[in-house]
């Protein structure tokens, strides 16, 4: 992807700033984070030392399972000469009553930035992320500390940031004339192993639509998305020329489609039935839902990225994009995935980049200068 200017004001807007969804950014602030990503991709590639943070912590906490997600966080911090320290989240206090406030006070007193998943229950991933940031910064403002502890959001119940923006900047690297007019098909597709989170869809459709692409949202009759991810998709696509629309034939979503991302994730209702019970601690209901998850998926086993359905795309070959690991053999076929091998990792790869761009803009004074 061709690197651009970057401009010094946009990225002193952007010191000390946390990213916990990708709206609350602007359309500019995101393009010169995706440039900063761009411009560390490049230098990295051609083995140029990066250490622009050196002997400070990055910690990660993980509420979620995660393989390319924790590799990116470890591998950006220590590209930027940050010591990456990942946790599981359940080893921490909050389950024997910590609240998030405090676990961000206490992390606060030696992290320099951190990044939080916490996905799986509706409601609770994104406010946990902002309890332990207004922890953080309460405790750095009593004891007239200075530093920059930046929070990343690493997945949550809204949104998956660097997973979606790592997305943006393939799209950007396959179409380098742009997304504008290009229709992007984000579809859900069938899975048997578990109700998977909402949130990347919700991050895509939030965020594709802002760069002018034409997002189709396909589903089956009861797995809808958010009302304020559906309003934010909208809201973008009017103000950047873009479009968004919902669909429930996944034939019609692929159909000239040059881009295409089929994702399962889990029924809807079920998913705010989930709240309650992990609200009120009932691990037997909560295997319960799964279990009527996955059964309820299995009505639609036809929804499945193979063969004849990429014949329907531009040119009978659009590009197949999938934040990993697919249920080969139900989302997507095994021919088309062995076609695109090498694209989902590459794909996958941005997201190093765009984590050391989040990290590098928030701590890094004069970054601009200094990637010159």
């Amino acid at each position: 992807m061709p690197t651009s200017p970057l401009d010094p004001a946009i990225l002193s807007s952007l010191y000390g700033r946390s990213l916990l969804v990708t709206d609350e950014w602007g359309t500019p602030e995101l393009e010169t984070l995706v440039a900063v990503a761009a411009r560390f991709a490049a230098l990295d590639r051609t083995g140029r030392e990066l250490a622009f943070i050196k002997n400070e912590l990055a910690y990660a906490m993980f509420f979620d399972n995660s393989t390319r997600t924790k590799s990116a966080w470890a591998g950006a911090a220590a590209r930027l000469g940050m010591q990456p320290v990942i946790v599981d989240g359940s080893s921490t206090q909050v389950s024997h009553g910590e609240t998030a406030v405090e676990t961000g006070a206490m992390l606060g007193m030696n992290a320099h930035a951190l990044g939080v998943r916490h996905d799986l229950i509706l409601g609770e991933g994104n406010r946990f992320m902002r309890d332990v940031k207004q922890g953080l910064d309460d405790y750095l403002a009593a004891t007239d500390n200075a530093r920059k502890v930046p929070i990343v959001n690493l997945q949550c119940d809204i949104d998956h940031p660097t997973q979606t923006l790592a997305d943006l900047c393939w799209l950007k690297e396959r179409f380098p004339d742009g997304l504008r007019g290009k229709k992007i098909a984000v579809s859900w597709a069938y899975s048997p192993s578990y109700a998977k989170p909402l949130s990347v869809p919700q991050g895509l459709i939030m965020l594709l639509p802002r760069f002018g692409a034409q997002v189709a949202l396909a589903h089956p009759p009861g797995y809808r998305l958010m009302d304020r991810c559906l309003d934010s998709a909208r809201k973008a696509a009017s103000s950047s020329g873009g479009a968004f629309e919902v669909v429930h034939s996944m034939d019609e979503a692929f159909a000239d489609a040059v881009a295409v991302y089929p994702k399962s994730w889990g029924p809807y209702d079920l998913m705010l039935e989930r709240v309650e019970a992990n609200r009120a601690g009932d691990r037997a209901r909560m295997t319960d839902i799964e279990k009527r998850a996955l059964a309820q998926n299995a009505g639609h086993r036809d929804w499945i990225c193979d063969e004849r359905r990429m014949k329907l795309t531009a040119g009978g070959d659009a590009l197949y994009l999938h934040c990993l690991p697919a249920d080969i053999g139900a989302e997507v076929s095994p021919g088309v995935m062995a076609k695109h091998t090498v694209n989902v990792a590459r794909e996958a790869n941005w997201k190093v980049y765009v984590i050391m761009a989040l990290l590098a803009v928030a701590k890094v004074p004069n970054l601009a200068t200094r990637l010159a």
